[in-house]
């Protein structure tokens, strides 16, 4: 399965929007993967609902489809976005995030989610492991997330912007 970096290959400002795009995924999936080590019942949950559901917008403005930048296209550009939208399946670009769409999505994740709950009731170990599963988790999501932007962006002939640094 290529990932969001290779499909992006023949396009430099899609691309650039991928690496953008990593670099917060990185820092997030940290975060998701600190919380995850706390041995406080829920709190990955929410950390990670809340990752996402800042993370996605940041993704979906990276590859010009968040719900202003389709706004600014014109109709007929906005018309085949959305075709593509529903061709992809995705619940997650040109809409605003909430955090039910997030947790609604999240259940492509769901079973490394349930296995990060369970990890945290082994002593030490399980704690490990439920940061690095909620790590792989979130970068799992988010480049899953990347790639159908990249596909909507490609199917729509949608030109990605050309944007500053990643923050």
């Amino acid at each position: 399965m290529p990932t969001a970096l290779h499909m992006a290959a023949k396009d430099a400002t899609m691309q650039a929007a991928v690496k953008r795009s990593r670099k917060l995924l990185n820092k997030r999936a940290l975060v998701a993967a600190a919380a995850s080590a706390m041995p406080v019942p829920g709190l990955d949950w929410a950390v990670d609902a809340a990752m996402l559901s800042r993370l996605i917008p940041e993704i979906n403005r990276e590859f010009g489809l968040t719900p202003a930048q389709l706004d600014q296209l014109d109709p007929k550009k906005r018309d085949q976005v959305q075709k593509a939208v529903a061709l992809v399946g995705s619940v997650l670009i040109g809409k605003f995030i909430s955090k039910d769409l997030v947790i609604t999505a999240a259940t492509k994740i769901g079973v490394r989610l349930s296995t990060k709950q369970l990890a945290k009731y082994v002593p030490f170990a399980g704690q490990i492991v439920s940061a690095a599963v909620g790590f792989a988790a979130i970068r799992y999501f988010g480049e899953e997330h990347m790639k159908d932007c990249i596909r909507v962006a490609q199917q729509a002939g949608l030109e990605v912007p050309r944007l500053g640094h990643a923050g």
